[in-house]
């Protein structure tokens, strides 16, 4: 009897103990930063005893008290495949981990954007797979603490089946390092679309920062979790009373059913945001159906069904049937229908909406949705019925300062890295003066935390078509200024790309040209951008000197554009400019006595033409120090 209950007592102490894990930052195909101490930690029982070992070494160390522990394996160089084994009450075995160059990407939707919505994915799919590239994504998420773990991610190997997922200015980065030092790369994407530089920063960061110091000691105590059910339960109501209908009540399988009556249900206009019909604020799962009338004609073949974007991610059906699904919200749907799913008379169409944030629902132009068949088109645009599956419980992750920083970057600040990759500013604009401050302190506090003298290379924004001018006042120029100004800080570097964006379209496709030219700053090859040094004004002349020796030309052979000069009334007129000597000569017949020259202060400033012989973009830049149209507008959180 007595035994029974030792054996008893000593199964409820195990049951009792919390086994060895670690923070999903740790996961089979993992890379673990060269050449450097390797920290490795997660949670254990409280004075467990963990070992830790790797290649031929082995380490140990004692949980604390609340259960957490960490050890630091000596540097390795690189190579692999290893095995990293954790030993507890239980055992941990990550496999295929390699050791090589790691590197932080970071950002809004612009480093967030997958390699299959850019050009060149299919070029890549034909091509030879590199097993030593390495991806792994950190989920969004938000949280009003610093938090210890991720939420469940883990680490891909390049190749045909994962890349269309990669961050492709990281994707591109990390082949072009690979190929130039033939080393393991290991890219950590931790990006966020639309999100502002102000969630990125940690709170202490702000505290010890003498212009944000105020705003950040009036920000009130937050509560994501209480504040998430008290957004959830109003949005609920809000839309329950607008469908007439309870959410909870959806039935999936009797929405996708021919038998369903659907009379009963809202319209809602496709092709048109959801946000745009009287659904503000609806981030989660919603339905569109719509019934069509075919005829044995159009049975003779196969049928193609274009939807247009979804924003974000969609499954579509027909008849019932999967036909399609994607989730990148800037791609057209164009799904291919067997004419075995068609048939004659009532056919029904269905499409499951997930949208993650922002603006949701199908949006193109009416005439890219439609139904192709053999016989003949069927537009689908006009009133579909509509109804909501699940709403997400969120606030928005702009709403207060760190909510990004505290879920996304803080759990992994022990992680070994090379280096960091920025590309963000977009959802500045507003403030874009303001980034002078915002900018360096987000390098600043990120290097505190992953290690001082770490490289922070970003991208310039790129050519798109805002309003404003030098005049007028532009503040997605005032934006490549601060970002311009940001280089001054040792071991920066801006990459330029007036001349690979796309006027029409604030997500350029052209990723490859961006993550190569992020790759040439961290190879140190020179391949760089030329930045304004100085200038200096003698009579009607000014004369313009850059940080380059490489020559100077005008691409194309043509003249010179988008050069502007000022004289002491700030009024901008445009310029001739000259290439001499490597350096530029301004004039301008309406201006005797010149102050200030700019270059390339528009949105679109695609026309801009001076280039390296090498093929690279002189940055856009001002001499004055005029005031510029966003320094009276500064960051506020939101109060509720």
């Amino acid at each position: 009897m007595k035994k029974s209950i030792s054996v008893f007592l000593l199964l409820t102490i195990q049951l009792l103990m919390a086994n060895v894990s670690l923070p999903y930052i740790f996961s089979d195909n993992m890379v673990l930063q060269r050449n450097s101490k390797i920290p490795v930690w997660g949670f254990a029982s409280p004075h467990e005893k963990v070992s830790v070992s790797f290649k031929n070494q082995t380490k140990s160390t004692v949980a604390d008290q609340n259960g957490n522990w960490k050890v630091n394996l000596d540097q390795e160089k690189e190579g692999g495949p290893f095995t990293l084994t954790i030993k507890g009450n239980n055992e941990i075995v990550f496999k295929n981990v390699l050791v090589g160059d790691v590197w932080l990407c970071s950002g809004q939707s612009n480093m967030e954007w997958a390699l299959s919505s850019s050009e060149g994915y299919k070029e890549e799919l034909n091509q030879k797979e590199f097993p030593l590239i390495r991806h792994i994504k950190i989920e969004r998420k938000i949280n009003s603490l610093p938090q210890n773990n991720l939420a469940k991610t883990e680490w891909n190997v390049a190749n045909a089946s994962t890349i269309g997922d990669f961050s492709a200015v990281a994707y591109f980065f990390a082949k072009k390092m690979y190929h130039e030092r033939q080393v393991p790369i290991g890219i950590i994407n931790s990006s966020w679309g639309g999100t502002v530089i102000e969630a990125w920063i940690p709170k202490n960061a702000f505290e010890q920062s003498p212009y944000f110091k105020e705003m950040i000691a009036n920000m009130p105590q937050i509560d994501i979790e209480s504040l998430q059910q008290k957004n959830f339960e109003a949005k609920t109501a809000f839309f329950e009373k607008k469908l007439n209908a309870k959410i909870a009540d959806f039935n999936q399988e009797q929405f996708l059913s021919a038998d369903y009556n659907a009379s009963a249900l809202k319209d809602l206009y496709v092709p048109k945001a959801w946000e745009q019909q009287g659904f503000e604020g609806l981030d989660g799962v919603a339905w569109v159906r719509k019934t069509i009338v075919l005829s044995d004609e159009d049975l003779a073949g196969n049928a193609v069904l274009y939807l247009g974007k979804i924003d974000d991610e969609d499954l579509t059906y027909f008849n019932g049937k999967l036909v399609g699904q994607m989730k990148q919200w800037s791609d057209d749907r164009i799904y291919t229908i067997p004419k075995e799913i068609l048939k004659k008379g009532e056919n029904i169409i269905a499409v499951k909406v997930n949208d993650t944030g922002g603006g949701g629902g199908l949006w193109s132009n009416d005439d890219e949705v439609k139904l192709v068949t053999a016989q003949k088109s069927i537009p689908l645009a006009g009133n579909w019925k509509f109804a909501v599956e699940k709403i997400y419980a969120a606030i928005n992750q702009n709403e207060f300062p760190s909510l990004i920083y505290n879920a996304m970057i803080h759990p992994i600040e022990d992680f070994r890295i090379s280096g960091m990759l920025w590309y963000q500013g977009e959802s500045n604009a507003e403030r874009a003066y303001e980034y002078n401050q915002s900018f360096p302190l987000l390098i600043n506090s990120w290097r505190q935390r992953f290690g001082e003298n770490l490289p922070f290379y970003f991208v310039q924004l790129a050519t798109f078509n805002t309003k404003g001018d030098s005049n007028e006042g532009c503040d997605w120029c005032e934006v490549r200024d601060a970002q311009l100004n940001t280089t001054k800080m040792k071991n920066t570097g801006m990459v330029v790309t007036t001349d690979v964006g796309n006027p029409n379209d604030i997500h350029p496709r052209n990723k490859k040209t961006v993550g190569e030219r992020l790759a040439n700053l961290a190879l140190n090859n020179g391949l760089k951008s030329p930045i304004y040094q100085k200038s200096t004004v003698k009579g009607n002349k000014i004369t313009i000197s850059f940080n380059t020796k490489e020559k100077l030309i005008s691409k194309n052979n043509e003249i010179l554009k988008g050069f502007e000069i000022a004289g002491n009334d700030q009024k901008f007129y445009p310029a001739k400019a000259e290439i001499k000597k490597n350096k530029i000569v301004v004039t301008c017949e309406k201006v005797s006595n010149p102050v200030a020259v700019r270059y390339g202060w528009k949105g679109d400033d695609s026309e801009i033409n001076l280039f390296t012989e090498k093929g690279l973009p002189v940055a856009p830049f001002r001499t004055d120090s005029f005031k510029l149209s966003t320094e009276n507008k500064k960051y506020q959180f939101e109060l509720k």
